[in-house]
C-alpha cells in the first residue's frame, strides 16, 4: 500500500478556499481546481518504494504500473483494460464556472483520433480534438453543495426560460423551440448560437444576462456564468440545459454525447482515463462546431442524481454500468467491524475525506490517499469517510 503524493492542478476556475479546507491547511490565495490521484499520464501521482539496494526512492506511479502492469494492476484488469490504471480519481473545486463540453463515445473515439492522426494533426494543437483512442466517461460526486449543468432540458421549458427574459433577440430561439420536434429543435438553436456572428452573439448574452440579474431566482445562474465568460456563447447554450444542485453524497454521471458544465462546488470526480473533450462553450479554447454536432446527443430528459446504493460489503456504491471504474463510499463508525477490502485482481486508490480512518497501519486525513495493488490485504478501521475507486473485472 502506498501513500500517493498527488498534484494540484491550479486552472483558473478553481476555488481558493475549498481544497485548503479540506486539508486543514491555510489558503494561498492562488486557485486550486483539482488533485489528480492516479497514473495518468500528463501529471501522475507519485509514492515511495523500496529499492533493491534497500533505500527509499520516489517514483511516479505511471512508472510503477509500467514495470510489473500483472503485479500492481492484476492479470483479469491488465487483460481487459492493458497495461495502464483505467481511471483517474480527483478532488475537484471550482470556484467558477468550467466550459461547457461534451465526450465522444468508445467508438466515435477511435474514429476521431485515428482520423486526426492521419490528417497529422499534432497532438499539442490547439485545434485536436481527440488527444486518444478512448471514451471520457464520468462522475462527480459532491462533498459540499455542488452546482452544474447536465443534459437538455425539454424544449418547452428553454422556451419558456428565454421567453421569460424578454430579450428580442431570443425570440427566433423561442420560436425555433416552440415549433419544430424536440431533437430538430435542440440541435437547429444550438447550431445558431454556436454559428451566429459573433458581435450579435455578444450583445444578446449581455441583455440576456441584465434581464437575468433583474429577475434573479433560478435566472440569476445565467447572471453569475454571463459575469465569468462576458458575451460568450455558452451562456445561452446553459439556457437548453438542466440546472442540477448535488446534496453532499449524492453523485451525477456524464456520459457520453451529454454536454454538461460544473459550476461550484467540491466533489470527488473519477473518470476513464481520457483527454477528449469537445468544448460547446463558456470557453476561449478552440471550438469544432461541426464535430461537437456529430457527437452531441440532442435527447431532453432529467438528468437524474445518483444516490449510493448499500452493497453487501458495507459499501455505498454509485452504479454507473461503467467498467473502467467504480466508485463507492464507506462511512466508518467509532467502534465498527474493520472493513475487508481485498481486491484479489483489481488495483484501488482509497481516498479520504473526513475523519481519521486507518488503512492497514497507515492513519488518513482529509485528502490523503493511497494506492493499493492487486491482491494485497487491505483493510479499513477506524471513523471517517473514504472514497474507494477501482475497475470492474
Amino acid at each position: 500500500m502506498d501513500r500517493l503524493s498527488s498534484p494540484v492542478r491550479p486552472y483558473a476556475w478553481g476555488s481558493t478556499t475549498a481544497i485548503p479546507e479540506l486539508l486543514g491547511l491555510e489558503p494561498t490565495g492562488e486557485p486550486q481546481a483539482e488533485v489528480w490521484m492516479g497514473a495518468h499520464p500528463g501529471d501522475p501521482s507519485r509514492v515511495t518504494r523500496t529499492a533493491p539496494d534497500g533505500t527509499q526512492r520516489e517514483q511516479s506511479l505511471a512508472d510503477v504500473i509500467a514495470a510489473d502492469p500483472e503485479g500492481e494492476l492484476g492479470a483479469a484488469a491488465v487483460g481487459k483494460f492493458g497495461p495502464r490504471l483505467p481511471f483517474l480519481l480527483k478532488l475537484l473545486a471550482a470556484g467558477s464556472p468550467l466550459s461547457l463540453q461534451v465526450h465522444p463515445d468508445l467508438e466515435q473515439a477511435k474514429e476521431g483520433f485515428a482520423d486526426e492522426e492521419r490528417r497529422g494533426v499534432p497532438l499539442g494543437a490547439p485545434e485536436r480534438n481527440y488527444k486518444d483512442a478512448n471514451h471520457k466517461p464520468e462522475l462527480i460526486c459532491a462533498l459540499t453543495p455542488f452546482e452544474g449543468l447536465c443534459g437538455f432540458r425539454p424544449a418547452a421549458e428553454a422556451a419558456a426560460t428565454m421567453e421569460a427574459l424578454d430579450v428580442d433577440s431570443l425570440k427566433p430561439y423561442v420560436d425555433l423551440l416552440r415549433a419544430r420536434p424536440e431533437e430538430a429543435a435542440l440541435r437547429e438553436v444550438l447550431t445558431a448560437v454556436l454559428t451566429g456572428d459573433a458581435a450579435a452573439t455578444a450583445a444578446t448574452v449581455t441583455a440576456a444576462a441584465d434581464a437575468a440579474r433583474r429577475l434573479g431566482g433560478p435566472y440569476a445562474t445565467y447572471a453569475s456564468i454571463a459575469r465569468h465568460y462576458p458575451g460568450d456563447p455558452g451562456v445561452i447554450a446553459a439556457m437548453l440545459l438542466n440546472s442540477v444542485t448535488l446534496r453532499p453524497g449524492e453523485a451525477m454521471f456524464l456520459g457520453a454525447g451529454v454536454p454538461h458544465a460544473y459550476l461550484s462546488g467540491l466533489g470527488v470526480e473519477i473518470m476513464a482515463n481520457s483527454d477528449n473533450v469537445l468544448r460547446c462553450g463558456l470557453t476561449p479554447k478552440h471550438i469544432d462546431v461541426p464535430e461537437l454536432l456529430r457527437i452531441v446527443r440532442f435527447e431532453a430528459g432529467d438528468p437524474g442524481v445518483l444516490r449510493p446504493e448499500p452493497d453487501a460489503d458495507g459499501a455505498e456504491v454509485y452504479a454507473t454500468g461503467i467498467d473502467e471504474f467504480r466508485l463507492s463510499r464507506y462511512v466508518l463508525a467509532p467502534g465498527g467491524t474493520p472493513r475487508d477490502l481485498t481486491a484479489p485482481s483489481a488495483p484501488q486508490i482509497l481516498l479520504c475525506t473526513s475523519g481519521a480512518p486507518r488503512a492497514n497501519d497507515l492513519e488518513l486525513r482529509p485528502g490523503d490517499a493511497v494506492f493499493v495493488s492487486a491482491g494485497e490485504k487491505t483493510e479499513l478501521s477506524g471513523e471517517g469517510t473514504v472514497f474507494r475507486a477501482t475497475v470492474v473485472v
